[in-house]
């Protein structure tokens, strides 16, 4: 044999590695996928800790990138322009929404904290205890009570955390300008780069594109459904609120409505903040009925807010209504605010793996 046709020497160290590298051609041993999982795990992990800090502005984007999606492809297709079109989508839904509402909502919650101060200056000033000497049949029974529940010191607590609110509101504009700011930044990226997102992702899900797509109809279905019911709802308790306030004369009742309707859209704030005082102002002006009856009808309309928003919502997403419920006040006892719509869409999405499994499973499990 030549020596050119020798073959080369083998390496015994690049043999040793190789072969505890592959053990058999081809087929990784169980060691190594198990390190490989662990690997991916704690990396999921990792990124889940570094995205935790900005899930609000990640789900308010990902919401809005989803509802403004046919807008946005009007207008790529007048612009042309991949990074132009997704400036000029987030600069119009900032004006549409983001805005107005930040601003209606500061407004209203410093004009929240005058009424309350106002309450508060009538109650020191003896308007509560004129309407008590103007009412002495009652005013035994209603001392009793006031004693048990200290009226006047809940009053004046609740004005100072509505002032306090207010005033941090305010101060606290920095913190929310970058949040709105963040928003917007995540918001360009997720119309620009959607297709090219979606694409990659589907690479890396272990699905057929039917499944992905079924998975991804799941997420934009449980995205609408929750916007436009939680809008319903508002909706709802605004016009019933308005109706509420004008049936007992109470000043500016339209706005007062629009108002209520905002704050129910809201999650954290709701609109106790608007027929508390409301009911409060009553009572101090000897409407005792008034104000009970306020009350009972605004605690009916919350009590139908608990029961229609997860018949609405659960009707598209598909889920039982309980299971809707739960998973709205499990995601934001979870996640914060940003759970208002995440804690559905994980819902959602794991029972949309589940029935793709379930499919998979019947059709012979050769894929599984």
């Amino acid at each position: 044999m030549n020596n050119g046709d020798r073959e080369p020497p083998i390496d015994p160290m690049t043999e040793t590695l190789s072969g505890a590298t592959l053990g058999r051609p081809g087929v990784p041993n169980a060691l190594q996928i198990a390190a490989i999982v662990a690997v991916a795990i704690i990396g999921a992990y990792l990124c889940f800790k570094l995205a935790l800090p900005f899930l609000t502005p990640l789900a308010v984007a990902l919401a809005l990138s989803i509802l403004f999606t046919p807008f946005h492809n009007w207008v790529k297709r007048k612009v042309q322009k991949p990074a132009l079109s997704a400036a000029l989508s987030v600069l119009t839904i900032a004006v549409i929404v983001i805005v107005p509402v930040t601003l209606l909502v500061v407004q209203m919650v410093q004009e929240a904290a005058n009424g309350a101060q106002l309450i508060r200056s009538e109650i020191d000033g003896g308007l509560f205890q004129k309407t008590l000497d103007a009412h002495p049949k009652i005013a035994p029974a209603v001392t009793w009570i006031v004693a048990q529940i200290d009226l006047p010191g809940l009053i004046s607590g609740g004005a100072s955390w509505l002032t306090n609110a207010s005033t941090s509101l305010l101060q606290g504009s920095v913190v929310q300008f970058i949040g709105v700011l963040l928003t917007f930044y995540l918001l360009f990226y997720f119309l620009r780069d959607r297709h090219d997102a979606l694409a990659s992702l589907r690479t890396f899900l272990p699905f057929s594109d039917t499944e992905t797509s079924k998975l991804f109809g799941r997420v934009v279905d449980t995205v609408y459904a929750i916007v436009f019911g939680t809008i319903i709802t508002g909706t709802i308790q605004g016009v019933l609120g308005g109706l509420i306030f004008w049936a007992f004369a109470l000043p500016a009742p339209l706005l007062w409505g629009m108002v209520m309707g905002l704050f129910a859209i809201l999650p954290i704030v709701g609109t106790s903040m608007v027929w508390i005082p409301a009911a409060i102002f009553l009572a101090l002006n000897g409407a005792w009925i008034k104000a009970a009856i306020l009350t009972a009808a605004f605690v009916g309309i919350s009590v139908l807010d608990t029961f229609l928003y997860p018949v609405i919502v659960g009707d598209r997403m598909k889920l039982h209504t309980a299971l809707t419920f739960i998973s709205a006040i499990g995601g934001l006892i979870v996640f914060g605010p940003a759970g208002f719509i995440l804690g559905p869409v994980v819902v959602a999405v794991t029972l949309a793996v589940k029935e793709i499994l379930h499919a998979r499973l019947q059709a012979g499990g050769t894929t599984t």
